[in-house]
């Protein structure tokens, strides 16, 4: 065994080697001079940290930093890779398990009923205090994380330009999250508010009625979007890592167990729950569209071989929609769906109670303020119990909704905000939906309660009815109620071929643009599921949206553990270590300059007090 020479000292350590280290005891005179060395031996940061500020920017502004300095190194994003192979066991588990529910549901509608009804009430009596408690949390911490330094990290490299425009990425998120639900809650909800009361509150109160439409669709629901999407827009296009929800928990599980078992149940999981939960929102968008149908006087009675053709009419754009790309066709049927979503609010706003509307934007606002820590802190015990049965019915009900949609909302958002910085991301996607959905509501909300209360009731035997019989009110109701009808369809498309995209990425190993003809298998599945359980058992669509409620519950707690992997893999970003770095020397600076300042005002002193002495003895 050779020996070397301690650097410093001159003296003789014994070379140890890694194997000997690990494998073998070391001899006394090993341990000894180790240990020596070890005490005496100092990183470059303990170097750095015990000289001054002042003589380190000496050293720095000796040193030629552009040729030092090659910029921030260029990371290879996975999520580009054009050869990214399908992940076969994310594809034939998640298969296998969605043939079974909807088996069960169409073999045996009433025992897959009976299972619905009582797991959802399970979840809702158990776990609907962990749904009201993080829906609030995580508000709190996408606005902190906007506010916080970690703002300015870009969500891509360094100087990256944002992959779309501003009023294409709003639109996209916009018809995504949204679409479907404003449509069929933006005048029934409301309206049902306003004419049954809520928890603590009877019929009858508008500000009411306006602050709880608003709370289950402003900042809660976006808030779970926003952490699922930063998570993987971050873990995407900032570090290079596959474009999967697995991926997105490297900083808090390790990149083992997130290419491991772990993470093949979460990225099975995220898939599952975006079938289920697209498949649904179909089926609603699907019974709205006939509604209107009947509605307009187009169709008298639609019956099924009609929604069965509407649907494959619909199935087959969102596929040629989504197999074109995001940057093509679902870019262009979102900036669609904002223009007709204009003219459709527009027309409501000027024919219908313009003023009572303008009065009730802000006024909504303020009660949806006013009300936010009822409404936050309303639990099954509320009212002596008697908020249970509601909460279960709307508040736990949208926020687990949400939560089922947010792996497939999440991974839309993150694919379409690459270049954009975590602030704009976390603003843009918390506020710009939010204050686009108070519009809609109280215009349409508004105008519902209005005519309700002009004895000019729209209220229907179901819900899907009510927005085109508030459209048919008015003066030029039928071309209305066509726009609605089409809006109704495009936003159809949208969310389809969103999810299908999303879909499709997930079963190819997270490839930012997957295989065509997957997102366009995955897409025709999910129409099919969604007809399927439509038409075969008139309860065997809300059975399915109680399951997959059920289904979401794990995403809670995903949703709790991606805030912890966000926090730790933006402390270690480089743009933020630098920002602690610079307040960090700037501190030390400051101070340094202080103390010089003091000193040299003590030599001054001094200088002055010599000379006084000086004139006083040559006088």
């Amino acid at each position: 065994m050779a020996n070397s020479e301690h650097p410093e000292t001159g003296g003789v350590i014994p070379d140890v080697t890694k194997e000997e280290i690990v494998h073998g005891p070391l001899s006394a005179q090993q341990q000894e001079a180790l240990q020596e060395f070890q005490e005496e031996y100092q990183t470059v940061d303990e170097q750095l940290d015990e000289r001054s500020a002042t003589s380190q920017l000496q050293d720095m502004l000796d040193m030629d930093f552009e040729a030092a300095d090659s910029g921030e190194p260029e990371v290879e994003l996975a999520a580009d890779s054009d050869d990214a192979p399908i992940d076969w066991t994310v594809v034939s588990v998640t298969a296998v398990l969605v043939a079974a529910i909807v088996g069960w549901g169409l073999a045996a509608p009433e025992s897959f009923g009976e299972f619905a009804a009582s797991a959802l009430s399970f979840v809702v009596g158990n776990f609907g205090w962990a749904y009201v408690l993080f829906g609030t949390v995580f508000v709190v911490f996408v606005l902190w994380i906007a506010a916080s330094k970690f703002g300015t990290i870009r969500l891509g490299a360094a100087e990256e330009e944002p992959e779309f425009s501003t009023p294409s990425w709003i639109a996209m998120m916009f018809a995504a999250g949204m679409g479907i639900g404003l449509m069929f809650y933006g005048a029934s909800e409301p309206l049902n508010y306003y004419r049954n009361g809520v928890p603590g509150h009877g019929p009858g109160e508008v500000g009411t009625s306006m602050a709880h439409a608003m709370f289950h669709w402003t900042l809660h629901p976006w808030a779970v979007y926003a952490i699922v999407g930063l998570a993987i827009a971050y873990s995407t296009f900032r570090i290079g890592r596959r474009q999967l929800l697995s991926q997105a928990f490297v900083p808090l599980i390790g990149q083992r167990r997130a290419d491991g078992l772990l993470g093949k149940i979460i990225d099975i999981l995220s898939v599952f729950a975006t079938v289920f939960g697209t498949a649904c929102s179909l089926g609603l968008g699907a019974i709205q569209l006939q509604a209107g149908l009947q509605a307009s006087g187009l169709i008298e009675n639609p019956s099924n071989n009609v929604v069965i053709g509407i649907v494959l009419v619909l199935t087959l754009a969102f596929i040629l929609s989504a197999m074109s790309g995001v940057g093509k066709g679902i870019q262009y049927i979102s900036n669609a769906n904002m223009v007709l979503a204009a003219l459709l609010a527009i027309f409501v706003f000027i024919v219908g109670p313009t003023v009572s509307i303008l009065n009730l934007i802000p006024g909504s606002v303020g009660n949806y303020l006013d009300n936010f820590t009822e409404m936050i802190g309303r639990t099954a015990e509320s009212n002596n119990g008697e908020a249970a049965e509601w909460l279960s019915s709307w508040t736990i009900f949208y926020w687990a909704w949400w939560i089922s949609w947010s792996p497939f909302v999440g991974m839309f958002l993150a694919r379409i905000s690459r270049g954009r910085t975590v602030r704009e991301f976390c603003v843009g996607v918390m506020l710009v939906p939010s204050g686009l959905s108070t519009v809609w509501f109280a215009i349409f909300g508004g105008t519902a309660i209005h005519l309700e209360q002009q004895g000019n009731s729209i209220a229907g035997e179901s819900s899907e009815q009510e927005l085109f019989n508030l459209l048919h009110t008015f003066p030029g109701g039928f071309v209305a109620g066509v726009v609605g009808a089409i809006l109704l369809a495009t936003f159809f498309i949208t969310s389809a071929d969103s999810a299908s995209t999303v879909m499709g990425s997930m079963s190819q190993n997270g490839a930012a643009n997957a295989k065509p003809w997957l997102s366009a298998t995955w897409g025709a599945l999910t129409a099919a599921v969604g007809l399927t359980l439509l038409l075969t058992n008139e309860d065997s669509l809300s059975n399915l949206q109680n399951v997959t409620i059920v289904a979401a519950l794990p995403f809670l707690f995903i949703i709790v553990g991606l805030m912890v992997a966000i926090y730790r893999g933006l402390s270690t970003d480089v743009i933020y270590l630098e920002y602690r770095e610079s307040q960090a020397f700037q501190r030390k600076l400051a101070r340094e300059r202080r103390l010089h300042r003091e000193y040299q005002r003590a030599e001054e002193l001094k200088r002055r007090r010599n000379e006084l002495l000086h004139l006083r003895k040559k006088h």
